[in-house]
């Protein structure tokens, strides 16, 4: 055989070692990902068990700042009355030509929240308060009672469910949204608000600060004690 019939032919080894390589780091990479999911799953299995809630349990830091006093006011008003409410509020918000399934929420919010009537009693003016000579009977006139802004209670108020659509639900992924939960809090004490005018929380509260009235005056000597509300006789 001559130099020119001298041929070459690739080392099967160096192929093997070639193609070996990527075959055994595939194993590493999934043996590692399962790794990362047993310890998750792990976790969360284990903080349910007594003794390992501090293990792997949650922490919640309050780093808020301290509170500002923005304001003071002087407070005339007597709350005479305070009532207790609760509503369901069913909040549905859809998309005109878009399926449900797409886009759309339907919240189902309980919400609690206290009313108060008050009756101002600095807005009583010289005139509105008539004393005879003797100091035994006095007419007191006062403005009619008012409603209060209602205040939702947090620890009494809460979502029951909330049903989103496909896209409502990517969206979520990127914002917390806040402005669905304002939304079902200023409906709940709108309703809350609606309410309290049906009520006799106004009623009650003119009662109850004429009765307070007359005996305050009554213990200071006076015998008689009428206490009108506009022009109406209390």
């Amino acid at each position: 055989m001559t130099s020119s019939d001298v041929t070459t032919e690739p080392t099967p080894h160096g192929d093997r070692k070639r193609d070996a390589r990527p075959s055994r780091a595939w194993p590493k990479a999934l043996g590692a990902a399962a790794a990362v999911l047993v310890l998750l799953f792990a976790g969360s299995r284990l903080s349910l068990l007594p003794g390992l809630d501090d293990l792997f349990g949650e922490e919640t830091h309050d780093r808020s700042g301290p509170a500002v006093l923005k304001s003071v006011r002087d407070m005339s008003a007597y709350e005479a009355a305070s009532g207790d409410f609760q509503v369901v509020v069913d909040l549905e918000k859809d998309t005109k030509f878009v399926p449900d399934a797409l886009r759309g929420t339907r919240t189902l919010f309980v919400g609690a929240g206290t009313v108060g009537a008050s009756v101002d009693l600095g807005q009583v003016t010289g005139s509105g308060v008539v004393v005879n000579e003797d100091r035994t009977t006095a007419e007191l006139r006062l403005p009619h009672a008012v409603l209060g802004k209602p205040a939702l209670d947090p620890d009494r108020s809460y979502a029951v469910s909330k049903q989103r659509g496909l896209l409502d639900r990517v969206g979520d992924l990127f914002s917390d949204n806040p402005g669905s939960e304002q939304a079902v809090n200023k409906l709940a004490a709108q309703h809350i608000s609606e309410a309290a005018k049906k009520s006799e929380l106004t009623a009650r509260a003119e009662k109850n600060t004429a009765d307070m009235l007359k005996g305050l005056l009554g213990s200071l000597g006076f015998e008689r004690v009428t206490v009108r509300y506009g022009d109406d006789q209390g």
